[in-house]
């Protein structure tokens, strides 16, 4: 199957699944409001508040904390006493960019000045976690173990840039008088930076640029493991999401227009077909679990990692022992992880459009 004969699956609507579908809902879905109306509300300045509650010293947020759910007068005190802790601010899981779109969002319809000094700290605290090196750890200040790594899984550093590129490009929320212009020149020279990072720790062979790891060395730039599960690998989903923030440069160099050609090629070599991801049972109940069947008119999907020698998908359990089946891991990792995607198929619109503009 061609690039163009997975375009044809995207257009017809048959993406067959997410890797959104394979975990819970997230918490804080209502941090990614972006209706300007609800930021007129009451509710949304009340969660505003709680999230300044959240904030921890360093200017970055912990993660997997529902900040919206109401507190209680105990809880508030709480929360209050964790926020000198400097060991849980962290870019993964969503935290920290998330919030910070949040206040921005409460600032420009408000213009209550703790909603900016908010979001100023948290851009502070983003630019601070940088390498010399152009990535970003997990978490900062003082990571320790894989946390340390250049840290592409669960998108943390494609957030961070996505939301630097906004911030440069003065895009609402990010417009007005919340970004000084010695901020954003801070932020650009972060944002290009990062993208050297990116272009550094592409996985190279045979001369070819291929796709990212989900985490990479931050010395030697190698692919690079975290949790047990989650093994050196060429990662599809991660890497989408990168390829994404290329193709949005714009007059991206040589360099850039390798990575990507480079990156789509690999995609398209490693699509599986014939097959697609079925969830059965009740979420969260016994009887729940997961499948990848045969189905002769399924679009394309890509396992989530292809181990680094022969390139052949794999799943892996706690135990870090990369298995070929599905069925061959416990239902607790094989229900409670992504391992199967359709995002770099959901790249191909925009990447048809991409050579279009800049071919030479």
């Amino acid at each position: 199957m061609t690039i163009n004969s997975i375009l044809h699956f995207v257009t017809a609507g048959c993406i067959l699944m997410s890797a959104s579908h394979a975990v819970s809902a997230p918490k804080n879905k209502i941090l990614r409001e972006t209706d300007k109306e609800f930021f007129l509300t009451d509710e949304a300045k009340r969660i505003g508040d709680q999230v300044l509650l959240y904030q921890r010293v360093t200017g970055g947020w912990a993660k997997n904390i529902d900040m919206a759910k109401p507190l209680e007068k105990h809880q508030v005190d709480s929360v209050i006493a964790e926020k000198q802790r400097r060991d849980d601010s962290t870019i993964d899981n969503n935290a920290t960019v998330m919030q910070i779109s949040y206040l921005a969002r409460l600032y420009q319809a408000t213009h209550d000045q703790r909603y900016k000094t908010a979001f100023a700290d948290g851009i502070g605290y983003l630019l601070s976690g940088q390498y010399d090196n152009g990535g970003w750890p997990q978490f900062w200040p003082g990571p320790t173990g894989y946390q340390t790594h250049i840290t592409f899984n669960d998108y943390a550093i494609t957030n961070t840039l996505n939301l630097f590129h906004e911030i440069i490009n003065g895009k609402y929320p990010y417009d007005g008088n919340l970004v000084d212009p010695a901020t954003t020149e801070l932020v650009r020279t972060s944002f290009d930076k990062g993208i050297e990072c990116i272009l550094a720790t592409q996985i190279v062979v045979d001369g070819k640029p291929t796709v990212w790891c989900q985490q990479h060395d931050r010395d030697t730039y190698e692919p690079a493991g975290a949790r047990t599960y989650e093994l050196p690998s060429f990662c599809s989903q991660e890497s989408a999401a990168i390829v994404k923030l290329l193709m949005e440069i714009p007059s991206p160099d040589k360099r850039i227009k390798d990575a990507v050609d480079g990156a789509m090629k690999w995609f398209d070599s490693n699509k599986l077909t014939g097959v697609r991801l079925e969830h059965r049972g009740t979420r969260g109940s016994d009887d729940f679990d997961t499948f990848l069947v045969e189905d002769a008119e399924a679009g394309p999907i890509w396992a989530r990692y292809y181990d680094l020698v022969n390139c052949e998908p794999y799943v892996c359990d706690r135990d870090g022992v990369p298995r070929k089946n599905l069925h061959e891991i416990g239902r607790e990792r094989r229900n409670g992880y992504s391992w199967y995607n359709s995002y770099p198929a959901e790249l191909v619109p925009q990447y048809e459009s991409w050579l279009s503009e800049n071919s030479d």
